[in-house]
């Protein structure tokens, strides 16, 4: 196993460039995303072995309703298949699973499965692994919002008393540190709405690697990288 002589506690990667591995290796985008699945299953194993705290994975956003119906269709599908074959393998390996996102905006089967893994590895107190489905930052912040105002509104706070700390208890991603490392592979830099409050001061790296060949030498190379780096937090 690697070494390192320092590590994030907290993890995020947007898993970028499936449609593009497909269209380079000549198939169908859907196997893109299937080819994506099995990087998504290693480097889950190496943050689980290497002990980092939190592993968070930008699987679906709000906006990736718009693609074209049979791919929604198939990453639907994969969402299935994945927590079908792989929620023995993570209970079993102390993961426990929370889903980032609005599941009641999904399919019944879809939902019913996130559901019954967050659910199932709700004890687990090894790595927490959080996959946003049906995601968006802006919209999680807006959520967030909203239930401190009705808190406000219910006499249960006053707005003068409400600081960053009760912000972050609201978000999905309550009871986590804030994001340490957030990868995105394929070369493209933009957050597309992942973890905009999460991410205040974390590092960026994005390896030119498009998704479904992002292996553990590469991860291993981000995870270096964030070694070696300096952080100030805003000091000097």
């Amino acid at each position: 196993m690697a070494v390192f002589e320092k590590l994030p506690r907290h993890v995020a990667i947007i898993m970028d460039g499936n449609g593009r591995w497909a269209k380079k290796h000549k198939m169908k985008v859907a196997m893109g995303h299937r080819q994506g699945t099995e990087t998504l299953r290693s480097i889950i194993r190496e943050s689980s072995d290497l002990g980092i705290e939190a592993l968070s994975l930008y699987a679906f956003s709000t906006e990736n309703w718009k693609r074209e119906a049979q791919e929604v269709e198939a990453l639907m599908g994969l969402i299935l298949e994945f927590f079908s074959s792989e929620i023995d393998e993570l209970d079993e390996k102390n993961v426990c699973i929370r889903i980032l996102g609005d599941k009641e905006g999904l399919p019944e089967k879809q939902r019913r499965a996130l559901y019954e893994a967050e659910e199932r590895t709700a004890a687990n107190t090894g790595l927490k692994l959080n996959i946003a489905i049906n995601y968006g930052g802006r919209a999680e912040i807006v959520r967030a919002a909203q239930q401190l105002a009705q808190k406000a509104a219910a006499g249960e706070i006053r707005p003068e008393e409400i600081t960053e700390e009760m912000m972050a208890r609201e978000l999905y991603t309550r009871d986590l540190p804030d994001v340490d490392l957030m990868i995105r592979t394929s070369g493209e830099m933009r957050l597309s709405n992942f973890l905009l409050y999460q991410c205040a001061y974390a590092e960026f790296m994005f390896p030119a690697v498009l998704w479904p060949d992002f292996d553990l030498d590469a991860y291993h190379e981000a995870l270096q990288a964030f070694g070696n780096r300096e952080r100030r937090f805003g000091g000097r």
